[in-house]
């Protein structure tokens, strides 16, 4: 690693970021083809934060995205962290003139779509409203501006008139939603997209991007089970074009299979991932997520594993799934440790840990973690060095249930037959005045020697 390489990641790592030694097996030419809009200029930049191999690479094309753009902030950003990394390189020279003439050109524009609106206003003609809005709102999306980008394009909702742009509307505000990264925010405007089947061809066309969004936002909320169900979902005879905004088809078979992995079990995985011919159609570019899928099904969990840590760097540098790699990794090994043991009452940690070893830690403190956070029902023999299986008994867990019905019932009775037993012996403290009244309507009320009949 050069030296300016060096220097550049130590701040990545201390400033908490992923640093990504290896190379992935995607070019990064053909991989940022599969998107438009601002996630392309995400994406190489985070590749370019991240990835030792594709940093400088990255970075100048993140730099060329933004000068194809509007947004001068976005430039400036990536210009440092070039300026750092490469700062030999040709590209590594700021163009002052760009920024000031682009910064000119986005104040003239600013103005004159809020003079035309205004106009619009005063017209009170909807239709022209709300075009009014959406281009202001698409141009402070242009230029960075997210906050007035989302104001504006919900103010488009009370002048819709057809069903395509109550779509349009709510694909701009979970688009806008996503890169602010308020995944809370996502599920709400995607409710307000649903049409109740009164146009299906225009809701067809947008379930993919529904199911994409919702799929992302849950897994920002680390709702794992959820958004696997959501990506599995999606339609894959719409153009990638209608959500390509937001993921590619083969990231929609990427977080699709890793999700289930890492949630279901293996008949889920049979009937929801292998025999689902949706999903399949998804699967065709990605073939590693169906062998993956294929192999744990099938009971070669180490298989599985090898396939997946193959393609742990790739996954590593997604804009989306780079915070939940390590986590949802650690998911799908704890479920093959825990279906492999199921035969055994009994396993060597040297068997172990040639099926599911790792340079990271031993396998024995990883069976340690598991057993303490109850995943594996399990014991450690560390002088033979075994892992022995707890194996459930079904008539002692049936016995140890009607014991405990039993004492429940038994508690039950006692605090009844004590309640007749204070009753009958006129031990039980009736309410005063003070205490207030409350009896149903004609309940009758005793104060010594008086009865009042309640009518």
């Amino acid at each position: 690693m050069a030296d300016p390489l060096l220097e550049f990641f130590t701040q990545m790592d201390i400033q908490g970021g992923v640093v990504v030694q290896d190379s992935p097996k995607f070019d990064l030419d053909l991989y940022i083809q599969n998107y438009r809009g601002r996630t392309r200029f995400d994406r190489l930049l985070l590749i370019g934060r991240s990835s030792v191999k594709l940093c400088v690479e990255a970075l100048k094309a993140a730099l060329a995205e933004a000068k194809r753009g509007r947004d001068t902030q976005r430039y400036r950003d990536v210009f440092e962290y070039l300026r750092v990394a490469a700062p030999n390189d040709p590209d590594a020279v700021f163009d002052k003139k760009w920024v000031d003439r682009q910064d000119v050109a986005n104040h003239e524009e600013t103005q004159r779509l809020l003079t035309e609106l205004k106009g619009y206003k005063n017209n009170l003609v909807k239709e022209s409203i709300r075009m009014g809005n959406e281009e202001l709102a698409k141009h402070y999306e242009a230029i960075g501006d997210l906050n007035a980008a989302s104001e504006h394009y919900s103010k488009m909702r009370p002048d819709v008139s057809t069903a395509k742009h109550v779509i349009d509307v709510g694909k701009h505000l979970v688009r806008v939603a996503i890169q602010r990264r308020e995944w809370s925010m996502v599920a709400p405007h995607l409710v307000k997209m649903t049409l109740g089947g009164q146009y299906p061809e225009e809701e067809r066309n947008a379930q993919p991007f529904i199911r994409a969004a919702s799929g992302i936002a849950l897994l920002g909320q680390e709702k794992y089970w959820e958004a696997a169900l959501s990506f599995l979902d999606a339609d894959p005879n719409v153009p990638p074009k209608a959500y390509n905004e937001l993921a590619s088809r083969n990231d929609i078979a990427v977080y699709g299979g890793l999700l289930a992995l890492a949630t279901m079990d293996r008949k889920q995985l049979q009937s929801m991932v292998l025999e689902n011919q949706n999903f399949r159609v998804f699967l065709e570019p990605e073939p590693h997520i169906r062998r993956a899928v294929t192999m744990f099904v099938n009971g070669r969990y180490s298989a599985c594993i090898e396939i997946l840590e193959g393609y742990r760097t790739d996954y590593l540098l997604d804009i989306y799934l780079q915070k939940h790699v390590s986590k949802i990794y650690a998911k799908i090994r704890s479920k093959c440790v825990v279906q492999y043991l199921i035969p055994f009452s009994c396993v060597s940690l040297d068997t172990l840990e040639k099926a599911f070893g790792s340079p990271e830690r031993p396998i024995e403190e990883e069976l340690a973690v598991m057993i303490e956070e109850g995943v594996l029902e399990a014991r450690i023999d560390g002088i033979e060095r075994l892992v022995n299986t707890v194996k459930i008994d079904p008539r002692a867990q049936m016995q140890a249930s009607a014991l405990v019905s039993a004492e429940n019932y038994e508690k039950q009775a006692i605090e009844r037959l004590r309640r007749m037993a204070i009753a009958a012996a006129d031990l039980e403290l009736m309410p005063t005045k003070k205490q207030g009244l409350h009896l149903p309507l004609g309940g009758d009320i005793s104060f010594g020697d008086q009865e009042i009949v309640m009518g």
